[in-house]
């Protein structure tokens, strides 16, 4: 055995022998064990040999040994007539494999020569160690093959890459091995490198791929279009897509793989997307779910073509909402408005989930396309209708009548309704409506359920909040106080041994929770048969409450009587001002106009409503049949009959007029006003100052739970607050508020 310690080598016989031995290796010859030995140790006595300097000179002609063989073999290649991938390849295997061993061989010339030298150098010039760099035996190897081999035959090699690529695309198979091999060749020969691992891979060959790639598709493209209509094209791109997916994983680097993939879409699909998203509607409108979904799945991964597709897609869905509605513009087809919205909200939905993969982009546009149905304005000068079209569906639900549905299909359709309220911009103005209906409803007993009105309350606060229904819960617990005050009043009565003659309750409403209009209702002049009853329940009211005030709303008040002087007896179920003038009659069988006037002094134009309802239900008849109301005499009519023993003379609850849905509006105007300017004190005492641009937008911010309030209004709200000095301008600027303490 040799012995470790230092002593002088021949290095020229060394050489020699390793050399021979390298001429084997780097041809994947037999090596016998103990040859390979012995020259690991020849290369461990250059090392340390007493005379300095052969290191280097063993590197040096190893260099060189990589250099001839590498210049050898790049004539052979050159000098073939054969196939020069197949040659390529099966070279370059042999190199690399034969440079793995002669590096394992050279282990310790590594350690000793490339590392010493590397840390020399470094120390003497002071810099890091990433700006030096002295290769290891296997690095020169692939360094001489990239420059000796590679630089000369790139060209030649590329294009028979790219030539094998394109049979492969057009059907015929080369050798996967061979294609695969040799394009590997230019990253491993950067193993070295992990830095730059793909440098030459990218500039020598990936970028001619992607180049010629984008050629290939484009015709491609073209010849496919000119052979087939717009589903067609999409089954072959399909295809095309599809085998692509698979060839890139065959041949090429993991990086590459996106890039072509992209590149290939981007010629096949983009270029075309104006063709692909013109098709888009009529595929919609037959229902062509399997063109559908392989449009998605076509134009998904790219973002400006997928963009286009959710355009189309948004306005197709608006444009055939509106046009489903467009016809719906009274307040008898509110519940056909209703079935529409929902018919095309649930058709939609159901297209994206089991066609577009429950993309929430589809949800967005919609949503967006919802909106737009929900919020348009059929006539540019009148308010959206939505809000109270929606209201009144609600008010059909759940009023008392002759249609109402099971307790589950009224629950699945108030369900429904917040599907569609969430699509409003002026939630304000359904609230306004809602809130007005259901105070009818409550006042004069129609509700359905109270069950079901509390529900559809909990839903809309859940929807938009407790301040958004905080009325609306007041108006529950007011009835429930009312019930209360009844019982307690019937013991004041019967403690007071009271009897009043009739059956007599009322609610105690407070007038900040329900919205009941502020103008002074008409008044009439009560029949004695009341009074008693209203002078009472003042007395124990007072006597409980003191400081408060009650004012009675006789418009709202209903009533029954008793008619006994027929040949059979009727409860009539009317109004206050029905009841007081029907009342005269218990004292008198025929009564002038004036006269009722003059007892019961209510306002003409309430009267003759009132004279008119009685006249038309035949209770009282005219004493000239053709005369106005206001010039006759009416006479009590003995004969009347009715088939029912038990009826209203008119509606208690009387249909909204159109001056009454215009004061609704005018109302919620002046809320939205007052609402505004105390969004824009909360903003601007937490802000101090603001630039006038990101005032409007924080207060727009604020308000779009309830209502999408417009430049112009928040400009006006702005100066009126100026006005009242809880905000000023800034010195020295035009834009920029602040807030006055």
């Amino acid at each position: 055995m040799p012995s470790l310690h230092p002593s002088q080598v021949d290095f020229d016989e060394t050489w020699l022998r390793i050399k021979n031995t390298l001429k084997s290796l780097i041809t994947l010859s037999v090596v016998a064990r103990t040859e390979w030995n012995e020259r690991f140790s020849d290369v461990y006595s250059i090392c340390v040999s007493n005379e300095d300097g052969l290191d280097e000179t063993l590197y040096k002609a190893t260099k060189t040994f990589f250099e001839d063989h590498a210049r050898d073999v790049f004539n052979d290649l050159n000098a073939s007539g054969g196939n020069l991938l197949n040659d390529y390849h099966e070279s370059w295997n042999q190199y690399k494999n034969g440079s793995l061993y002669i590096n394992t061989l050279y282990r310790y010339l590594n350690r000793q020569y490339s590392s010493q030298n590397r840390n020399d150098f470094v120390e003497h010039i002071q810099v890091s160690l990433p700006d030096v760099q002295i290769m290891e035996i296997g690095q020169v190897a692939l360094e001489t093959w990239k420059a000796k081999v590679i630089k000369h035959l790139q060209e030649n090699l590329v294009s028979a890459l790219l030539n094998e690529v394109k049979r492969d695309r057009k059907g015929d198979r080369p050798s996967e091995t061979v294609v695969h091999g040799v394009i590997s060749s230019f990253i491993d020969v950067h193993n070295y490198d992990t830095k730059n691992l793909l440098k030459l891979y990218q500039s020598i060959f990936e970028e001619q791929l992607l180049a010629e790639t984008a050629d290939y598709y484009s015709n491609e493209s073209r010849q496919l279009l000119e052979s087939c209509d717009c589903s067609q094209y999409m089954q072959k791109v399909d295809v095309r897509l599809a085998e692509e997916n698979l060839r890139v994983r065959r041949f090429f680097h993991p990086s590459t793989y996106d890039k072509v993939i992209k590149v290939a879409q981007l010629k096949l699909v983009q270029d075309h997307q104006n063709l692909l998203t013109s098709e888009f509607r009529h595929m919609i409108k037959d229902k062509l779910l399997t063109d559908l979904l392989r449009m998605y799945k076509l134009l998904k991964p790219l973002p400006k073509a997928f963009d286009a597709m959710l355009v189309e897609f948004q306005d197709y869905v608006a444009e055939t909402g509106l046009d489903r509605v467009k016809s719906l513009h009274n307040e008898n087809e509110t519940g056909q408005f209703v079935t529409v919205l929902l018919d095309v909200h649930k058709e939609y939905s159901s297209m994206i989930e089991t066609t577009f993969n429950n993309d929430q982009s589809f949800y967005g546009s919609r949503d967006k396309a919802c909106t737009k149905i929900i919020n348009h304005r059929f006539d540019p000068k009148r308010p959206c209708r939505a809000p109270e079209w929606l209201a009144k569906y609600c008010d059909s639900l759940l009023k008392k009548s002759t249609k109402n549905l099971p307790d589950g299909e009224i629950e699945d359709r108030l369900t429904n309704v917040i599907t569609i309220f969430k699509y409003l911009d002026d939630k304000d103005i359904f609230q306004k409506f809602y809130s007005k209906l259901l105070a009818k409803r409550l006042i004069h007993g129609m509700s359905i359920s109270m069950d079901a009105e509390e529900g559809m309350i909990t839903k809309l606060k859940l929807s938009c909040g407790y301040e958004y229904t905080n009325k609306l819960h007041r108006m529950f617990t007011d009835m429930a106080i009312s019930t209360d005050l009844n019982s307690q009043f019937s013991k004041f009565l019967d403690s007071s041994d009271t009897q009043l003659g009739i059956n007599f309750s009322l609610l105690v409403l407070q007038s900040g929770a329900w919205p009941l209009g502020q103008a002074v209702a008409a008044t009439v002049v009560l029949p004695t048969e009341l009074c008693k009853s209203v002078q009472m329940f003042e007395t124990f009211y007072n006597n409980l409450h003191s400081g408060r005030k009650l004012n009675w709303l006789q418009h709202l008040s209903n009533g029954e009587i008793k008619l006994t002087y027929l040949k059979k007896q009727y409860i009539v179920t009317c109004t206050t001002y029905q009841m007081a003038v029907l009342l005269l009659f218990n004292e008198n069988d025929s009564l002038s106009y004036e006269e009722i006037s003059a007892i019961g002094q209510l306002d003409e134009k309430e009267l003759k409503r009132t004279l008119q309802s009685v006249v038309d239900v035949k209770l009282l008849n005219k004493q000239v049949e053709d005369s106005e109301i206001a010039d006759t005499t009416f006479i009590l009519n003995k004969e009347f009959s009715n088939k029912r023993t038990k009826f209203k003379i008119t509606a208690a609850v009387q249909k909204e007029t159109p001056q009454e849905v215009e004061q609704t509006h005018s109302a919620v105007d002046e809320d939205r006003k007052m609402y505004t300017q105390a969004a824009i004190v909360r903003i601007m005492k937490s802000r101090k100052s603001l630039k006038h641009n990101i005032l409007i937008q924080e207060v727009i911010d604020q308000s779009r739970a309830k209502f999408s309030p417009t430049t112009q209004m928040i400009k006006k709200c702005i100066e009126a607050l100026i006005e009242k000095n809880y905000i000023e301008r800034l010195k020295g600027t035009r834009d920029e508020y602040s807030y006055v303490a």
